[in-house]
């Protein structure tokens, strides 16, 4: 039992200082840890961290923090997750990325499967609200 404890430890001190920390933007570590999620499957992974650590345990860390992650972006006030989501897009040459993708339906493809129902239904609201807020903002920049 206590291996199994320093193992998640160790694997959650590398995923946080390695792959977390160094994305300030927490749309930004949220997708990240929903890229990293088999879709079809529903398991996590991440080749660097299977490969030193034993994957069943690196999948159940990823779901974890996934989750928390998820769970501390709804405990953020609207105005804060505005310009974070702004900040993500720009990041990314949002103009080129929300051609592709609806803001909408790329921040809910985020969301962790596991989440209860009530925390996907308060993020889909607020995301509904973000993203329309952040295509008025960039109609009102472009002029149009």
């Amino acid at each position: 039992m206590l291996e199994k404890l320093k193992i998640h430890g160790q694997i959650v001190y590398e995923l946080t200082s390695a792959y977390l920390e160094p994305r300030k933007s927490m749309y930004e570590r949220l997708a990240f840890l929903a890229a990293l999620r088999d879709k079809t499957a529903g398991g996590y992974t991440h080749e660097p961290l299977a490969a030193r650590f034993p994957p069943q345990r690196v999948a159940e860390v990823l779901e974890t923090c996934h989750l928390e992650i998820f769970e501390r972006l709804l405990e953020c006030p609207l105005s804060v997750l505005e310009r974070d989501l702004g900040e993500y897009f720009a990041a990314r040459e949002g103009a080129a990325l929300l051609a592709q993708h609806s803001c909408l339906e790329l921040t809910l493809s985020w969301m962790p499967a596991k989440a209860p129902e009530y925390l996907k239904a308060l993020y889909s609201s607020n995301q509904a609200a973000l993203c329309e807020l952040l295509r008025g903002s960039s109609t009102a920049h472009s002029g149009t």
